[in-house]
């Protein structure tokens, strides 16, 4: 068995050389450190994963718990103290486990599976073809298709779902980036955790006084079939942000990236449309190529477990990179390519694995399938207004994603 704890906590790579891949450095670590020691600034060192094989199977590991804040909050613990988290920290999908992960989980299952997600394929086509006749009515370009597609869409579609009024989108979306961002001070963050969590406990107590048909409102009446407790308010905030924020920024990302990657790449954008059928299999490549949650999920080691001769002690935490992971050559050869007819693409980690894979996932599929079926169906010609230009990225948010796709037709 190795013994790493006395070698030097490398720190978490950020830098992007090139906005389509991930810091360069994950290729080193990932053939000569795969599990490497991590410093963090808010305590003691632990772990990085950035094999494909290992962090697969950590993301199914129950002796990893997901019980502490998400890496973003980890990263800027020192901002903001126990005692005023304590007002916003309540039971929720991503810092829980089993079997209180399972009575969250559970009420959300229905809502989003393949059969419902399937029907609500009408309503986002309405909506793309909406966005798409207006963009088509404006001169043509140059057009910021963020503001103008690909956030959007997704948000009305979450809206939809969840009983949120879209009239409110500038705020929640404000509240988003401000959440997401990891360059806030103390008073802004805190603002924002504030601001969000009274805008949807507002919507909550008004679901649960006239419920109507929407998600919101179902988690609000649902009852537990063995007779457990009923979720609390807080319970509902939270799911309720998870959702609002997976649902209409993650989405919104990888629709922008999506484009831009095979505009970037004219061969490709011309592939899909000669042969339609390769749409479904290069969503699936395009969300291996662009794992946007760019820093990866932690966990913390409820025991001890050795992973390639490395031992893991109780109570240290451990990154699960996501991003290096899915361009693992081991798994995925010649994993820089953005491969339309890559055979395994589908088993890529983007949307996690066990029991904390997303639970949107098959609504964000879908989305990017029927924007970019229609886009190249209604924009044959559809190109980058400045392809020499690099691209306007989020670096500093847990979220990658462009703030901005100019393009003209």
């Amino acid at each position: 068995m190795k013994d790493d704890t006395n070698t030097a906590a490398i720190t978490l790579p950020t830098q992007r050389r090139c906005p389509m891949h991930p810091p360069d450095e994950y290729a080193r670590l990932r053939a000569e450190q795969p599990v490497a020691r991590l410093a963090f600034p808010d305590g003691p060192p632990g772990w990085l994963l950035t094999r494909y094989d290992d962090v697969r199977a950590a993301l199914a590991d129950l002796r990893l718990s997901s019980r502490r804040p998400h890496l973003n909050s980890q990263v800027r613990a020192s901002l903001i103290t126990e005692a005023e988290m304590a007002q916003f920290r309540t039971s929720d999908l991503l810092t829980s486990d089993p079997p209180e992960h399972t009575r969250l989980r559970h009420p959300l299952i229905g809502q989003f599976s393949m059969r419902r997600i399937r029907t609500l394929r009408p309503r986002i086509e309405k909506y793309v073809d909406e966005h798409l006749d207006a963009i088509a009515a404006m001169p043509c370009g140059p057009v910021d298709l963020v503001p103008a597609l690909a956030l959007p869409v997704p948000s009305l579609v979450i809206c939809e779902l969840l009983g949120v009024p879209y009239t409110d989108h500038d705020h929640f979306q404000r509240l988003t980036g401000e959440l997401l961002a990891l360059d806030r001070t103390r008073e802004e963050l805190l603002a924002s955790k504030k601001a969000m969590h009274a805008y949807l406990r507002g919507l909550v107590e008004a679901k649960r006084r006239d419920p109507v048909d929407d998600l919101l409102s179902g988690l609000t009446q649902h009852r537990p079939p063995d007779g457990g407790p009923p979720l609390a308010d807080g319970e509902i905030v939270s799911l309720g942000q998870l959702m609002l924020i997976a649902g209409h920024e993650t989405s919104a990302n990888m629709i922008s990236l999506s484009i831009l990657t095979l505009l970037r790449s004219p061969a490709l954008w011309q592939s899909l449309q000669a042969d339609p059928s390769l749409i479904d299999n290069a969503v699936e490549e395009l969300l291996r190529y662009h794992t946007i949650l760019q820093f990866g999920l932690l966990r913390v080691a409820r025991a001890a477990l050795v992973i390639r001769g490395q031992r893991i002690e109780p109570g240290e935490r451990v990154v699960l990179h996501m991003p290096a992971a899915n361009r693992d050559p081991l798994k995925f050869p010649d994993p820089d390519r953005l491969d339309l007819h890559r055979p395994n693409s589908r088993q890529h980690l983007s949307f996690g694995h066990g029991p904390h894979q997303c639970i949107g996932q098959q609504l964000g599929r879908l989305e990017i399938e029927i924007i970019l079926t229609k886009l190249l169906h209604r924009f044959p010609t559809l190109q980058l207004h400045d392809a020499s230009t690099p691209p306007a990225t989020h670096d500093h948010a847990v979220v990658y994603g462009l703030r901005a796709l100019q393009v003209t037709w």
